[in-house]
């Protein structure tokens, strides 16, 4: 008889990384296939988005009955309508991971709801609406996400010290990171002196988006190689090709690493505060030249979290293989960030261009998500 070989997602788990799905639509939750990625492979967590709403409300009519039923109510604005369906797939997304959250002890088991993004450059609004999607979801296993901007960062440290959950998003720069856990350390110092809530009780996670930097860092690449001088700068620019992101992504482990054993953590430690893990966002393979499951092999790492899209999830079931990599030849991430900006692509420019766009990509995709709310209110109020 043979032996059936250990699921590659399990043994994730086993090296110290968590697999939450990067997707959360009704229709999912109606056919269980949530349930059964826990069950079969050991999936501990959602994340959502703008983005991944639109697609969802746009795929089908699994959200018509619950538009019609807000209607009924009176409820006809579009960004109450959206609220209303996010929030519940929100709220039962995150029953059903309850277990997992009890099981591991608050580590595991969050569901994500995103800020508004066309609030990212106000603290005063994304600080409002934070507070009131916690309150709205109302489960202690949730995470209000907001923008790693530099408006988003007192927001980050005023809703910590509050006892909000925060899923720190959009952060592309290492440098930006560092000031990301300081606001996460400063929301906690500020949380312990007024002791509202146990530091226990609060959770957050640093969302590091990964493959959008090798987009936009290939591209820049490519331009620099069609202008090189000769073959000796043509062949450098080429082996940089498809490094960038994962060198990023590395040195920033490395900071996370230091912050959460320096003295500062440690006193807040000692007091029952948690790691502000870090996420790996954005993970599925954009260039069809490299393989489907590159920034899942090349960044596993312990105490962290990937968030896959299903595709990858499945590409990763079929052929992924763990070892723990994150730590490999970290002086070859240094050299490799070194060398992109003598051949021209700095990536502190790159990391801050992604920034807006990625507000602008989120943003825009919110605008599409109230319009599709819209025009879905408008056909069931015709009676179509």
């Amino acid at each position: 008889m043979s032996v059936k070989p250990q699921n590659p997602l399990i043994e994730l788990k086993k090296a110290g990384q968590s697999v939450w799905l990067d997707y959360l639509s009704r229709e999912i939750l109606k056919k269980g296939e949530i349930k059964r990625l826990i069950e079969e492979d050991g999936l501990a967590g959602v994340t959502s988005n703008p983005a991944i709403f639109q697609k969802a409300v746009s795929s089908g009519p699994y959200y018509d009955g619950a538009i019609q039923e807000m209607l009924g109510k009176n409820i006809s604005d579009p960004k109450e309508l959206f609220l209303g369906i996010a929030i519940e797939d929100v709220a039962n997304a995150a029953d059903l991971l309850l277990p997992v959250y009890q099981a591991t002890g608050g580590l595991d088991g969050y569901v994500s709801i995103e800020v508004s993004p066309d609030l990212a450059y106000d603290t005063k609004a994304t600080m409002e609406e934070a507070r009131e999607l916690f309150r709205r979801v109302g489960r202690k296993n949730i995470f209000v996400k907001v923008p790693a901007t530099k408006q988003g960062l007192p927001a980050i440290k005023a809703l910590i010290s509050e006892g909000i959950n925060v899923n720190v998003t959009l952060l592309f720069s290492v440098e930006r990171y560092k000031e990301v856990i300081s606001a996460y350390l400063g929301g906690l110092e500020k949380l312990e002196k007024s002791g509202k809530t146990a530091l226990k009780d609060v959770s957050s996670v640093a969302s590091f988006f990964v493959s959008r930097v090798d987009t936009l860092a290939d591209k820049l690449l490519s331009e620099r190689f069609r202008q090189a001088p000769d073959y000796e700068t043509r062949t450098t620019i080429k082996a940089l090709m498809g490094k960038a992101a994962v060198a990023n992504a590395k040195l920033s482990y490395q900071v996370y690493k230091k912050a959460f054993s320096d003295a500062r953590f440690l006193a807040l430690a000692r007091k029952g505060a948690r790691i502000q893990r870090i996420l790996w966002a954005s993970t599925s393979t954009k260039n069809p030249e490299y393989s489907d499951i590159k920034y899942v092999e090349e960044l596993i790492a312990p105490d962290s979290i990937n968030t896959m899209p299903e595709e990858t999830i499945s590409a990763f079931r079929d052929h992924g293989k763990v070892r723990v990599s994150i730590l490999d030849d970290v002086p070859g991430a240094e050299k490799t960030i070194n060398e992109l900006g003598s051949v021209g692509v700095d990536i502190d420019a790159v990391t801050a261009g992604l920034e807006r766009d990625g507000v602008k990509k989120f943003s825009d995709s919110f605008k599409a998500v109230l319009e599709a709310m819209a025009g879905k209110r408008d056909a069931l109020l015709a009676g179509k």
